[in-house]
């Protein structure tokens, strides 16, 4: 399958060496030039992960993942268009590849934060009517970092993906295309209950703001491991519980994959997104001891300011309670000096919180032309 991924960070280079080993036609794309231009000169890509350490060619056509600077040239063809970036880049990349998709072809954002129904808004604002599926998950599908500008070490692959579509009268098709890149999809409900799957914005914001004096005080900070003591876990869980009691209020299944599960040890409790036992494998690897500064660290400005206020604007919607998650939300603006829920990523600012929710449940189903 030719498969596109755009983009240059941890998660971006992991998919295109995922994409390769298992023998896809690859192309990796990413805005800064420069960067891209050193990589082809190193040639090849590192990988380590449980299997060990190899490497993946990359440059020209007649590698492993060839390597392309043009946006156009990079889509043209894909069928698989994977973008496992931070929301924060969704805005201005979803009118750049706009005018470019064609029908058929298939866009995962790995997570999305509703990242979905921007993209799609995007193509129709550009005068693109083609049938394109975009499709959102609750996790990238690595536990990823890098270690240099051409080398990577994956510490957990994921092993359930639970993914919507918008719109989702193309679930069954698009659902097809991304099982042959990723065996660990699993189709939900719709974009919505996608969105409402995303963990950053449940696992980030306690720990970034119940651990604000640390992280400034140090010049590194392991917010999973030190940071992630009994009484943040007891916040996050009750920030998780209201995200699962917003997924109930709109008739969401109870298959809700709550965060409680990703900390539990190998072999306890249901298998979470990445397996079980994986928060043990994260802070084994020592990857996540970082520097995070608050005001403009992706914690703060996707999690926070994207995915919290998304939450809060949804619960606000269906008319669920969200006091931890407006708590922390006011913390946050306190911090920065911002006010983040009208920065965010809301129904309101995305017009469409004065849609009835029959209204909103045609749209996720048939998109907006139909709507």
């Amino acid at each position: 399958m030719k498969i596109t991924v755009l983009g240059g960070g941890h998660g971006c280079y992991a998919s295109a060496v995922e994409m390769a080993e298992k023998n896809h036609e690859v192309k990796l794309w990413r805005r800064d030039r420069d960067s891209l231009k050193e990589l082809a000169k190193y040639g090849e890509l590192t990988v380590k992960d449980f299997r060990g350490t190899r490497t993946v060619s990359v440059g020209d056509e007649h590698q492993k993942i060839q390597l392309e600077t043009d946006l156009s040239k990079a889509i043209e063809k894909a069928e698989l268009i994977i973008i496992p970036l931070p929301a924060t880049s969704h805005e201005d990349l979803s009118i750049e590849i706009a005018p470019y998709l064609t029908s058929g072809q298939v866009v995962f954002l790995p997570p999305g934060t509703f990242g979905t129904y921007l993209f799609a808004q995007a193509m129709l604002k550009a005068g693109n009517k083609s049938d394109v599926a975009f499709a959102e998950t609750g996790t990238l599908p690595y536990l990823v970092r890098k270690h240099s500008p051409n080398s990577i070490v994956i510490s957990v692959y994921a092993t359930r993906l639970p993914t919507g579509v918008y719109p989702a009268k193309l679930k069954d098709y698009a659902i097809r295309i991304l099982k042959q890149a990723y065996d660990s999809i699993e189709p939900i409900e719709d974009a919505l209950s996608g969105a409402l799957m995303n963990a950053g914005p449940i696992i980030h914001p306690p720990l970034i703001m119940l651990n604000a004096a640390p992280l400034e005080h140090f010049d590194v900070w392991d917010i999973h491991n030190e940071g992630t003591q009994p009484s943040v876990r007891r916040i996050t869980s009750l920030l998780d519980q209201e995200r699962m009691n917003i997924r109930e209020a709109l008739g969401y299944s109870k298959q809700h994959f709550p965060l409680a599960d990703h900390y539990n040890k190998e072999g306890e409790g249901d298998e979470w997104m990445y397996g079980r036992g994986a928060h043990g494998k994260l802070t084994d690897s020592g990857d996540w001891r970082e520097k995070i500064d608050l005001h403009s660290h992706r914690y703060m400005l996707e999690d926070t300011r994207l995915g919290l206020s998304f939450i809060v604007s949804v619960g606000k919607y269906v008319g669920v309670k969200t006091p931890i998650a407006e708590g922390l939300l006011n913390i946050a603006s306190a911090i920065t000096g911002r006010d983040l829920y009208s920065e965010g990523r809301t129904l309101e600012n995305l017009g469409l919180f004065n849609l009835t929710q029959q209204q909103l449940k045609d749209l996720l189903n048939y998109g907006e032309q139909s709507a």
